[in-house]
Formats: structure tokens, C-alpha cells, sequence
């Protein structure tokens, strides 16, 4: 992975590394139009008045550090409202942002997200299956957290990997529920104390299921708000380039051991399923064209009810009706719409094969 890299207008960018600062000045420092995906957990002004304590009186590791603390909900949105801008302006056109937040400040984001001109994808809970209780019992335990998915306007087309996250899903369209644990463990980052390196630190199976379903290898992912460095851990890992801004010299140094320590995966592993949709066009009449169907062959219905006759323009006809593979199919089965693709078949060696095996030997000569 490399350092720099130059977008069109020949500015460098400082990729896979952890940038010192403010995160809208660093921001605003950026090229426009330079990143594919921006992932942001920022502070959420949790309001907590003293310190909290569990039942046998010892003091729980709660968010209380001076970078959540925020005098006003109005100095919270005038933030929030800071850091979108400068978020939105150097997203690619098709580029898009993940937020994450909890009850105290994701409905205040998404409304500055909607006033800043982007366009809500999706809002997912993030269900954690291991949450902390609540002690003091007055309330509800808080067992998820909420993230938006935006693009940066309402006509950007951003990456979804669809059937990568089916095939993560046990081959089960993916919802907008995800229940994933908490991080504890050997995942949770001590500092030299053997305390939480930080109170808020992410999961690295969220951050895996989010830049695996919404970028590609090779895609820029920004977080302004790095922190001990998930992102870019996860990033590394999965063959994407980061950018990570955190103003805390403590955050930084934990970050930066953790990332040179992350390896990447081979090549061959980051490949993920793709959708048909996705791959390049293959007409009929190409396999016509190559010689892998011949005019005058047969095509059988892979149910058994019907047979057509290849033309030598790449079209069928069967039972006094012609057109398409699609048409044709369509008007035998008497149905309004037919994939031609997965209805016929050719015969090999004794056996009907389905057309869309050639159609995907075509692809792969193509590279896709």
C-alpha cells in the first residue's frame, strides 16, 4: 500500500496515514472530490452530569473525556454541521458516508446530514449482542447503536457490494439489523496503565461488514475521527487505502502501533462476489458470432416443455415465433417476461447444459 497518491489536478494525497488535527481544517486541506468513503463515530455528546457507578459502588469507564463535551445542543450542531461540509466537499460524486451514533446525537446528525444536501441510503442498528447493562436502572439498557449510510447527493451512485454482503449473510439478503458484539477482549487496545486505550472503540467485524458491502480494494476511506485507528486497521487489512484524522497524540500513538502491526490479506482473498448486474454485457449473438452456438442449433428449455432454432443473427425461433432468447422464451411459456439466459440450454456430450455457461466463459476471457 502506498503513502501518497495523485488525484487529477496532480495533488497528492496522504494516504495510509494518520493526520494531526482539527478534522475540518485537515479536511478543508484536501483535495475535492478525492475520497470514496467516509466513515465517521463522532463525539456523542453524552450530556452525563458526575461520575457513574455500578451497584457494588465502583466507578464505571464511561465517555467523559473533554473532546465529548460540548457547552450547547447549538455548539453540537454548529460542529456537526462544520465537519459534514467538509466531509461532503471532498467526497467523490458516487462517494458516500457511514455515521454512527447513539440516541444523544444521531437524530441531530441525520437532520444536519439531510440540510447539508445528502441522501439517506440507509439507516442500520447496529444491535450489540453483549451490551452494557444499566445500573442504575432507570431506564432501558442501551443494546444498539444507530448508523446513517448516505451518498453525497441524491444522484450518486456508490458502491454496494450486494452479494458480498449476502454471501457474509449465509447467503441471505443482508437487513438493516446487525447484531455484532461489542469490543472486549483481546480486540479492546489497553494503554500502558491496562486501562481502555479509548472508551468508545469500534469492533472490527462493523468495520468489515461496512467497507466490504460499500468500497472496493483500492478505494480511499476517510475517518475524521480515528481514534485508535479501527478504520484504518480494517482498511489495511481488506486491501483499501486510509486517511485518518485524530487531534489526540495518545489516540495517534496507540493507532500507529496498531496499524503497523495489521497485515493484509493476499489478493486472491480480498476478491468478493459480485453481482451479474455488475458484470460486463454479453449479447446472444456473440456466441453466435464465436462460433459457440452454431445457426441451425437447437436450444432446449431447461424444463423440458420446449426447443427454438438458432438464427444467424442471434436470434430464436420456435412454434411460429421469433425474437430475442428472452422473447422467445417468454411467448412459449405464455408468461410476460422470461430470463433467457437461465430458461435455455444446448446439448453436450448427451447432456443440456445451461446457455449462460458460455456467457460466462466469455466473461472470464473478458477479466471479469
Amino acid at each position: 500500500m502506498t503513502n501518497s497518491k495523485h488525484t487529477n489536478g496532480g495533488v497528492s494525497l496522504p494516504l495510509n496515514q494518520i493526520l494531526s488535527g482539527d478534522c475540518i481544517e485537515v479536511m478543508d486541506a484536501l483535495p475535492e472530490n478525492s475520497v470514496d468513503l467516509i466513515f465517521a463515530d463522532p463525539p456523542y455528546n453524552l450530556q452525563l452530569k458526575g461520575e457513574l457507578h455500578r451497584p457494588d459502588n465502583s466507578k464505571v469507564d464511561a465517555v467523559d473525556d473533554h473532546w465529548d463535551q460540548f457547552d450547547s445542543f447549538k455548539v453540537y450542531d454548529d460542529f456537526s454541521r462544520d465537519w459534514l461540509r467538509a466531509a461532503r466537499r471532498i467526497l467523490k460524486p458516487n462517494g458516500a458516508i457511514w455515521v454512527i451514533g447513539s440516541y444523544h446525537n444521531i437524530f441531530r446528525v441525520g437532520a444536519c446530514l439531510q440540510d447539508a444536501g445528502y441522501w439517506i441510503m440507509n439507516d442500520v442498528i447496529w444491535r450489540k449482542s453483549n451490551p452494557m447493562p444499566n445500573f442504575r436502572g432507570m431506564r432501558l439498557t442501551n443494546a444498539h447503536e444507530t448508523m446513517i449510510w448516505a451518498t453525497k447527493d441524491e444522484k450518486s451512485k456508490p458502491t454496494f457490494n450486494y452479494e458480498a454482503l449476502k454471501a457474509l449473510n449465509d447467503g441471505v439478503q443482508m437487513r438493516s439489523d446487525w447484531v455484532l458484539p461489542i469490543c472486549n477482549g483481546h480486540e479492546r487496545l489497553k494503554d500502558a496503565e491496562g486501562n481502555k486505550a479509548h472508551p468508545t472503540q469500534k469492533p472490527e467485524s462493523l468495520l468489515h461488514r461496512v467497507l466490504v458491502g460499500s468500497t472496493n480494494v483500492g478505494d480511499v476511506v476517510l475517518d475524521p475521527f480515528f481514534g485508535t485507528g479501527t478504520t484504518g486497521a480494517v482498511a489495511k487489512k481488506l486491501g483499501r487505502n486510509f486517511i485518518g484524522i485524530e487531534r489526540e497524540e495518545a489516540y495517534r500513538e496507540v493507532a500507529a502501533r496498531r496499524i503497523k502491526d495489521t497485515r493484509k490479506f493476499d489478493n486472491e482473498s480480498l476478491q468478493v462476489s459480485t453481482s451479474k448486474r455488475a458484470a460486463p454485457r454479453v449479447p446472444f449473438g456473440q456466441l453466435v458470432e464465436r462460433g459457440m452456438l452454431n445457426p441451425g442449433e437447437k436450444l432446449y428449455a431447461l424444463n423440458g416443455r420446449h426447443t427454438a432454432k438458432v438464427r444467424a443473427d442471434g436470434t430464436l425461433i420456435g412454434n411460429d415465433c421469433k425474437g430475442s432468447i428472452h422473447q422467445v422464451g417468454a411467448a412459449l411459456e405464455g408468461a410476460p417476461s422470461c430470463n433467457g439466459w437461465t430458461y435455455w440450454g444446448f446439448r453436450k456430450e448427451g447432456k443440456t447444459m445451461p446457455i449462460d455457461l458460455l456467457r460466462e466463459q466469455i466473461r472470464a476471457e473478458m477479466g471479469a
